[in-house]
């Protein structure tokens, strides 16, 4: 089969190329940031993986391709859509070719609304560790991977078993039938709860072994397959956590009173972790030896990655893709537990998303803000296409500032540097940068750390 993926630089579409071409298949992609003369780090790691790269015009699409893979965020009127059907060339969705994938193996398959991408690349360290040599596709890049030149999001394995995440926000993981699957939260995000149910519960009916949920959460009880499956630290999971404890950039707990530490902060990472053993039990992994071997895990890019300290003035900036309510929250809690001033800059991860969840939001935030805090909001990030932009960010700050918290709108990413500069003290300070689908997010944080240094 020869593939050609639209877009294959994004995270979810370059992991599926990188493992189909793994596997021998001829693959090649577009992307509207490729340049034959300046080629992005991203470019040059998917042609070092036999991955051919052209700029999103067309030309890379033949009458010899076989199929044209695109994601949800490719509009029909995409100029390699459009010659896609010119040409009679059948148009895959992504999840669809991720399913095809995943059912010709055995399947480690995790949903739930935050935590995926940390918790699919947990599992896949734990059996690497454990010997049990897997494949992975998910949608971040481990830093293990990264540190061997690659982009760290995709991995072919020698063994039985592959680790995928898989997405509900586009219905998709209604497609998969693994042999283990992870239900780790049920959140407002993208979709209504009742509907984001009705599809978890279709995940549980397609698992064929193992369904493991979070014991922490009613909701994800009520699709509890067995009770010894579960993972959490309430009621009386198969794997459970306890005597949670951050200092600094460490956190530290008890697995079934086996003590463990991790390079992470907050509590979230603690379930990531007792859901990853779980998953890693099931699998035939002692609980012992799972515990061990994540207690090295280096992390994932965008995770509350550390991306600039000043030790003696006590000053951090901190990277993270969280982008919903509960995660933005779940991020800002974390870095609490470091300094007595957090600044949380936001960029909104698309304008349809923000009038989903504009008041979750602005109630999560408030909530979780201290007196000291300071949330600065900034632009929608603008990926193109057709879209309606009819709120402004202003919406959410205006709701946090009735509500007594310190939050401003500062529009351009250059505004909110001004508006963060400002604001920083002189010493004992997290400023932590949030968000989604820009790429060039982990750059602003660099230029933050800059100029506040």
């Amino acid at each position: 089969m020869k593939y050609f993926f639209v877009g294959v630089a994004g995270t979810g579409m370059s992991a599926i190329a990188q493992y189909l071409s793994g596997k021998g298949e001829s693959v090649s992609g577009s992307d509207r940031l490729f340049s034959k003369t300046d080629k992005s780090e991203t470019q040059q790691q998917l042609e070092r993986a036999g991955i051919e790269c052209f700029f999103q015009d067309g030309s890379g699409i033949t009458a010899d391709t076989d199929a044209v893979i695109v994601s949800t965020a490719i509009e029909e009127s995409n100029v390699e859509y459009q010659k896609a059907l010119s040409l009679n060339i059948p148009v895959i969705k992504r999840s669809k070719i991720l399913a095809q994938i995943s059912d010709a193996v055995k399947t480690i398959a995790v949903g739930g609304t935050s935590g995926k991408s940390t918790t699919t690349a947990m599992i896949f360290h734990i059996l690497q560790k454990c010997g049990k040599e897997p494949s992975l596709i998910t949608g971040a890049g481990l830093s293990t991977l990264q540190k061997q030149g690659l982009i760290g999001n995709a991995y072919n394995g020698t063994g039985e078993w592959l680790v995928i995440e898989s997405d509900e926000s586009d219905g998709s993981i209604v497609n998969y039938n693994p042999e283990i699957a992870l239900l780790l939260n049920v959140e407002r995000d993208h979709k209504e709860e009742g509907e984001l149910m009705e599809l978890f519960s279709t995940f549980k009916a397609h698992t064929k072994k193992a369904f493991i949920v979070n014991s922490n959460y009613p909701i994800t009880m009520s699709l509890s397959q067995c009770e010894s499956f579960n993972f959490g630290t309430e009621g009386n999971p198969g794997v459970k956590g306890s005597d949670f404890c951050q200092d600094g950039f460490k956190i530290s707990f008890k697995v079934n009173g086996i003590d463990c530490s991790l390079n992470a902060i907050g509590r979230h990472n603690m379930e990531n972790a007792l859901a990853a053993i779980a998953a890693a039990v099931q699998t035939g992994v002692k609980l012992e030896d799972a515990v061990r071997a994540i207690e090295d895990f280096s992390g994932i890019y965008r995770r509350a990655s550390l991306t600039w300290a000043d030790q003696k003035r006590h000053l951090y900036v901190v990277d993270d893709f969280a982008h919903n309510p509960s995660e933005v929250a779940s991020a800002i809690k974390a870095c609490q537990s470091i300094c007595s001033k957090v600044i949380a800059y936001f960029q909104p991860h698309g304008f349809g998303p923000l009038r989903f969840m504009h008041k979750e939001l602005a109630e999560m935030v408030a909530d979780t803000l201290r007196p000291n805090d300071l949330f600065v909001i900034g632009d929608v990030y603008y990926a193109g296409g057709t879209v309606n932009k009819d709120i402004s960010p202003e919406i959410v700050s205006s709701a946090i500032e009735k509500s007594g918290k310190n939050a401003i709108f500062a529009g351009s990413k250059d505004n909110c540097l001004k508006a963060i500069a400002e604001q920083t003290p002189d010493t004992d300070c997290v400023i932590l940068v949030m968000g989604a689908r820009d790429p060039k997010l982990s750059e602003y944080a660099l230029s933050i750390a800059d100029t506040v240094n």
